[in-house]
């Protein structure tokens, strides 16, 4: 009796895997043994980066009770400023040290006698030419600022005059140390360099090595070279442990290709900086499906000494799962022209796709067979592709031949490719009776 319809797709399924044409992860045996799998696929919620692609942190910090903490620390305070302010108490600062002391020189002048109009013409001045608040203020300026125009000039008579030209060289010297060094460190800020280190625009995920390799670019612009630059990769991620406790900002360290040597590069042409996803990685877990409805951020990190200044400098960046592309590769930028070797920034972030299981590391790990059928199919989809081009060339060169057309076909007949016969044994002896 002939089996009802309803398990015919079951039997073709069961078939088919017995003669290898399907894989047998996709048979039922093979399907069964995944449902009891948790559900992983959720809706991606958007979620707020924590590094911004330019390396800014995007953090606020709210509710500080203890402001005066900064004050303590009042240089860092003034660098970390930004420059409209900077720019403002840097002129503030003057202007009240001048307009302070012009206010003690006209005191002294005051106190000396030497504001009265009637005064006594043989009784020598503090300070010559003295006379009112206003030439109290420009001697203040002529005295801090050491320009000396001679008109005004202070005398032997006042011991008090002399103290106070003595605390307003002091203060000068102070506030020209803070606010100029404050000026250069801000000028000379490490970040600055960092401008010219960039970082590719995404990352990618494809086999290197016959393992899953996490991968992205960095490169500088600059000739001066970075002294024992340093990458490190961190995942962000959101995470509760087994007691309920939630971690917003769970960090995790992962490991590069160069962990063995410190994680130092040689920064003088852009690198490939390479994670190999294994039982370690915080992305073993992850398949292509898995990583675009996950929430996690890859943050790298480059840190280095510059050349030319003798500076820490740090450039940051992150990748969010929409920036990780699965199934690419960064496309060669080096060349080499004349002996010397060439740099087309101009293909720095640029991918091309290649054969990539989709899995995750864990399953290809589990099943090697994965990567070696991924790698056959899109061996076979190359040569299919190539086979469409060329047939599309014949198609083209026949029709622009035009009248010549006849002639192609007439000296391509000897080189058709003969028909192949397949005969029955029957047919195979009446051709032997004949002959």
């Amino acid at each position: 009796m002939n089996q009802p319809p309803q398990c015919f797709p079951q039997c073709l399924v069961r078939m088919l895997a017995r003669k290898s044409i399907i894989p047998e992860e996709f048979s039922l045996p093979g399907l069964a043994s995944r449902i009891h799998r948790k559900p992983v696929f959720r809706d991606r919620v958007n979620k707020a980066r924590f590094i911004a692609k330019s390396g800014s942190c995007n953090l606020a910090h709210k509710n500080i009770r203890e402001q005066g903490r900064f004050l303590q620390d009042v240089f860092t305070t003034l660098v970390d400023l930004k420059w409209r302010f900077t720019l403002v108490i840097f002129t503030m600062t003057f202007l009240c040290s001048w307009l302070l002391f012009a206010m003690c020189w006209w005191l002294v002048a005051f106190a000396h006698g030497d504001l009265v109009p009637n005064r006594t013409s043989g009784i020598e001045q503090c300070v010559t030419n003295v006379k009112s608040f206003t030439s109290a203020f420009l001697f203040s300026i002529e005295v801090q600022v050491t320009i000396g125009f001679g008109h005004r000039m202070i005398t032997e008579q006042c011991p008090t005059a002399i103290a106070v030209l003595i605390f307003q060289n002091i203060a000068g010297l102070i506030i020209n140390a803070i606010m100029l060094g404050c000026i250069f460190m801000k000028t000379a800020q490490s970040h600055r360099r960092a401008e010219t280190l960039i970082f590719s625009r995404n990352a990618v995920i494809a086999v290197r090595n016959n393992r899953l390799c996490f991968m992205t670019r960095v490169g500088d612009l600059r000739k001066s070279m970075i002294i024992g630059a340093a990458v490190r990769l961190q995942v962000v991620r959101k995470t509760t442990t087994p007691e309920g406790e939630v971690i917003p900002i769970h960090q995790i360290d992962v490991q590069t290709e160069s962990a063995a040597a410190s994680n130092s590069i040689f920064l003088l042409a852009p690198l490939i900086i390479c994670h190999t996803i294994n039982k370690d990685s915080p992305l073993y877990d992850l398949s292509a499906m898995e990583l675009q409805c996950s929430d996690l951020e890859v943050i790298v990190i480059l840190e280095g000494v510059v050349e030319t200044t003798g500076i820490t400098t740090q450039a940051r960046t992150s990748y969010v799962t929409e920036e990780i592309q699965w199934g690419h590769r960064f496309v060669p930028i080096v060349t080499e022209e004349d002996g010397v070797y060439s740099v087309d920034y101009s293909k720095f972030g640029n991918t091309v796709k290649v054969a990539t299981p989709r899995c995750s590391a864990r399953e290809l790990d589990e099943k090697p067979s994965i990567l070696i059928q991924t790698l056959q199919k899109s061996e076979l989809s190359h040569q299919n592709s190539l086979r469409k081009r060329n047939s599309m060339r014949r198609n083209n060169s026949m029709r622009n031949g035009g009248g010549s057309s006849g002639t192609m076909r007439r000296n391509n007949s000897a080189l058709t490719v003969p028909k192949v016969q397949f005969l029955t044994p029957e047919a195979v002896g009446q051709n032997m009776a004949v002959t």
